[in-house]
């Protein structure tokens, strides 16, 4: 019987990405779908996007569309980011991954749209909220129906039950009483709106295309656009795009009453973040070169005949780091040559119809193979971001093995994962970390086959952070040291 298969790429996965563009141009939905292809790493589970538009009557009018799915396939058919019309205001879009093993519905991909004593509201949340269960009971007790069993979705019953009379006064009455991890980007008929926890948890950019603002996890997603980065919304900021004048607009800034010590996900710039971007005020590509420097000097490999040792990533997130691990081996006068000895097949989705009985036998082949005179009777070294399950791991380096390397050596980019997240990664539980499974990482190297094993310790990875002071960032996940109080567990 042929069966519908997640693929894991046992990788920690991000919740989404998020999109805003305000302006008078019919090409704003478009936008907002290039902007989302440019976020799909983000999320791959499920897209969607809400414009708003003058309708006939003269009203702000929102249309949603919405799916499971990559964006391609969300929008492929859709009219919504079709270019025909010319009355456009703003539009908002959401890349989004669904918790693990979490039961899914339609109700949950966002963004989420309302219509309330103040006129349409839509919200696109990154992240994961510390408080949402204390606060959806004590919402439910006040008599509040929810829709969905995401966590964004109590923001809309605070603003909607907000006793303030102006609009931006109940955005920021919400705001301030949510906690945790949270970019978010609000639609009103006629402001477009971001905000950022206190913290900054998660990244959040302004930009600009013409006469219009973005707002977007990333500066990939301007890039996409030939938009023009101009800043990050600083933690604990909510910047409001005011339209209501139609002659002009206006650029306001609130801060939270609450002030904290920064704490960026330090995963943001290890894996999740395209290395094209630049988050938190820094290059990714340039934090991860020097994440691979720092391994190699720490953690290097020599190959005990004095051949080149071959240094490989397991593709894509890794290879920038695989580039600064060689570069600064040859500057340790180690011999080495950088190759490409892993192809991975860009064209697997999430899921994959396989007979069941097949899986296993299967694996890992569905999405890479090796280029065997690459590896064949050489010294390897694997670079890698981390290692969360380990199962997947175990069954590349069975394959690699059939290339008949010299020896296999495995080194990461991050300290050994021990914690679960959460602030908007999606980790498996506890138990089912490789790293809480073994006492040591000796056993981790026992288990995955490899002649060796380092990983990055906490101190090296801190030293990789260029542009940043150690203390600013969140490394709960390797410390088990939460910086924000995790209420939905007390």
């Amino acid at each position: 019987m042929n069966k519908k298969i997640k693929f894991s790429t046992d990788k920690p996965t991000c919740n989404c990405g998020v999109f805003g563009i305000e302006g008078n141009d019919n090409d704003l939905p478009l936008t907002t779908y290039f902007g989302l292809h440019a976020l799909q790493h983000r999320g791959q589970e499920a897209s969607g996007i809400a414009k708003a538009f003058t309708g006939f009557d003269g009203k702000t009018e929102f249309l949603t569309h919405k799916a499971f799915g990559l964006v391609s396939d969300v929008f492929a058919n859709s009219s919504i980011i079709q270019t025909n019309e010319t009355n456009y205001k703003m539009a908002i879009g959401h890349n989004r991954y669904s918790t693990f093993g979490a039961t899914d519905s339609r109700n949950n991909i966002q963004p989420f749209v309302v219509n309330y004593r103040n006129g349409n509201l839509a919200i696109a949340h990154n992240g994961n909220l510390t408080n949402a269960k204390y606060l959806r009971k004590k919402l439910e007790n006040d008599g509040a129906i929810f829709q969905t069993t995401s966590d964004s979705e109590v923001l809309l019953h605070l603003i909607a039950r907000s006793k303030q009379k102006n609009q931006i006064d109940q955005i920021r009455e919400a705001v301030e009483e949510i906690e945790g991890a949270f970019s978010l980007i609000i639609m009103t008929d006629d402001k477009l709106i971001g905000a950022r926890d206190i913290n900054g948890v998660r990244p959040l950019c302004l930009g600009k295309k013409g006469d219009s603002y973005i707002i977007a996890s990333e500066t990939c997603a301007l890039d996409i656009n030939s938009a023009e980065y101009i800043r990050d919304i600083e933690p604990g900021e909510i910047l409001v795009i005011d339209k209501s004048n139609s002659d002009s607009k206006e650029l306001n800034s609130f801060m939270l009453n609450k002030k904290e010590q920064v704490k960026h996900c330090i995963f943001e710039y290890i894996y999740f973040s395209r290395p094209d971007s630049k988050i938190f005020g820094a290059s990714v590509d340039k934090i991860r070169r020097k994440l691979g420097k720092n391994l190699a000097l720490n953690h290097p490999v020599i190959d005990p005949d004095g051949d080149k040792v071959i240094v490989m990533s397991v593709p894509d997130s890794s290879n920038t780091a695989a580039i600064g691990y060689q570069n600064q081996l040859e500057k340790s006068g180690i011999p080495s040559k950088l190759e490409i000895g892993l192809i991975r097949s860009h064209y697997i989705g999430r899921t994959f119809i396989l007979p069941a009985q097949k899986k296993r036998e299967v694996g890992v082949r569905i999405k890479f193979n090796t280029v065997k005179g690459v590896i064949e009777n050489r010294t390897i070294v694997i670079i890698d971001d981390s290692i969360v399950r380990g199962t997947t791991s175990k069954q590349l380096i069975n394959l690699i093995k059939e290339a008949n390397p010299k020896s296999i050596h495995i080194r990461i980019t991050s300290p050994p994962i021990y914690f679960p997240c959460y602030y908007g990664m999606d980790f498996p539980s506890k138990e089912e970390l490789i790293a809480n499974k073994f006492g040591s990482i000796e056993e981790i190297r026992e288990y995955l086959g490899v002649d060796s094993l380092e990983y990055m310790t906490e101190n090296e990875l801190l030293d990789s952070m260029i542009d940043h002071a150690p203390n600013d960032f969140c490394t709960a996940c390797f410390t088990g040291k939460y910086p924000i109080p995790i209420k939905d567990l007390e």
